[in-house]
Order: structure tokens, then sequence, then C-alpha cells
């Protein structure tokens, strides 16, 4: 999707990229072959030409933050086939909702193959140099919550990366709700002994582990581990639904 993308060059907006789009044209290298057939401004095509050559080399030299800062950040998703290589499916629980007010027990983060989970008071300042590994970041929710959240209390992580919040695309597919409900839609289920929990029972599971209980602070993980890897088999089961809901868009 990404090399199909317009929108990331100065001042082309999403009225011109459909109106590639509904020209047959897909593809960057589409677009430089067929440009004479194309009907857009003159103005516009001296844009794009250049845009796509910088494009393409920003690309081969798999330069994210250049993305990141060009593309809207609702359509980051866009880019995550050329840099889901180096991924991480994150989400945190908190004593609250308020990032003034509460602070975050727990930070996961998945990265396709292992999951880890950062605790407070034992390891979570390693997440600053967890964070270094990635180009990619994906939540649900996190553009609002797990981010600013994360942000506040370590700042000096580096949040200069594509970052897809699912929350955003799902809807534009009719998946709507939060996390566990679409995760029902989608046929995801989770083990017996987190299938139930809930955000706030999540509060509570932690309260029970400073208040001594480690069985509390175990299931609190457990139910952080399946937050992150169904992140990222929704991502896998409704990337090409976002992908043919955007093109259907231009029809």
């Amino acid at each position: 999707m990404l090399t199909s993308t317009y929108i990331h060059i100065p001042r082309v907006g999403a009225t011109v990229e459909k109106k590639i789009w509904a020209s047959g044209i897909r593809t960057w290298d589409e677009f430089l072959d067929k440009k004479s057939d194309l009907h857009i401004p003159r103005s516009k095509m001296e844009l794009i030409i250049p845009g796509i050559e910088e494009s393409r080399e920003r690309l081969v030299s798999h330069d994210c933050e250049f993305f990141a800062r060009s593309l809207p950040g609702v359509e980051h998703w866009r880019a995550f086939p050329e840099f889901g290589d180096k991924v991480a499916y994150v989400d945190i629980e908190t004593t609250g909702l308020s990032p003034c007010h509460s602070h975050i027990t727990v930070i996961g983060i998945y990265d396709g193959k292992e999951a880890k989970t950062f605790v407070r008071g034992i390891d979570m300042d390693d997440i600053v140099e967890e964070f270094e590994k990635y180009d990619f970041l994906v939540t649900f929710n996190g553009a609002r919550f797990d981010l600013p959240f994360i942000k506040r209390e370590f700042p000096q992580v580096d949040m200069n990366k594509l970052h897809a919040d699912l929350m955003y695309p799902l809807r534009r597919i009719s998946l709507t709700g939060g996390l566990k409900k679409i995760e029902v839609e989608l046929g995801i289920t989770r083990s017996e002994d987190v299938a139930g929990i809930s955000g706030f029972d999540a509060v509570r599971l932690w309260h029970q582990y400073e208040r001594g209980d480690e069985e509390a602070l175990e299931l609190l993980l457990e139910y952080n581990r399946a937050d992150i890897v169904n992140l990222e088999t929704i991502m896998q089961m409704t990337l090409q639904r976002f992908i043919d809901n955007k093109f259907a868009d231009c029809r």
C-alpha cells in the first residue's frame, strides 16, 4: 500500500490520490510509466514525480522516520508491509485512565516472536533501550492512551517511528468498540484464565500484587500478553481489508 501512496507528498491530498487510483494506476512505477495518460494539473504532476523519486530512495534506505513524518498519522498502517520486519505490538496496564494522575504498571511488547512484559518496580526502565529496536509500533487506542502514558513517564523514549493505531482503520471496515469486542467478532479467543478479564480487573490485579499477591501479577502479565499477541493476529487478519477498503473509496 505504501507504494500506492501519494498523500505523503507535500501539497498532494486525498482527492488527487483517489483520482490517480481511479485511473487504474496503483503503484509509483505505474504512475511514472503512464503519467502522460493522467488528467491531473501540471502543478501537481511537478510535485508528484520528484516526490515519488524521493520516496523510492527513502524506502530503499529503510528510512522509517521519513514516512513517519510525512504520512498522516491515521495512515501509517499503509507502511506496515514495508517496515513490519521491526515491529512492536505494544500495550500497557495502568492504575487509571489519566496520564496526569495515574501511572503505568506493565508495558507489554511483542515482536511477532517473543512477548516481553516490563513491570513497574522491577525492570520497567529497560523499555527505553527496548524501544530502540523497533521502527513500527502497533497499538489499539495507543495514540490517545498508551503512547502518551509512555512518553510522560519515559520522555527519553524515541517516538519518531511509524505507528498504526488499529482502532482507526478497524472503524473504517465496521469493526468498532473495544479490543475484546473486536476479537470476538473476528473469532479470536483467549485462554480461560484471562477471557473475562477487563481493564478494570487489571487495576484490581495490580493492587492485589502490591499487597503481596504474586499470583495476581502473573495473571495480569498473562492478560497483557494476550493483548499484544492478539494485536498481531488482528493486523494479519485485517490488513488486506484495510487496503481493499481504501481502494474502494475511489470507485
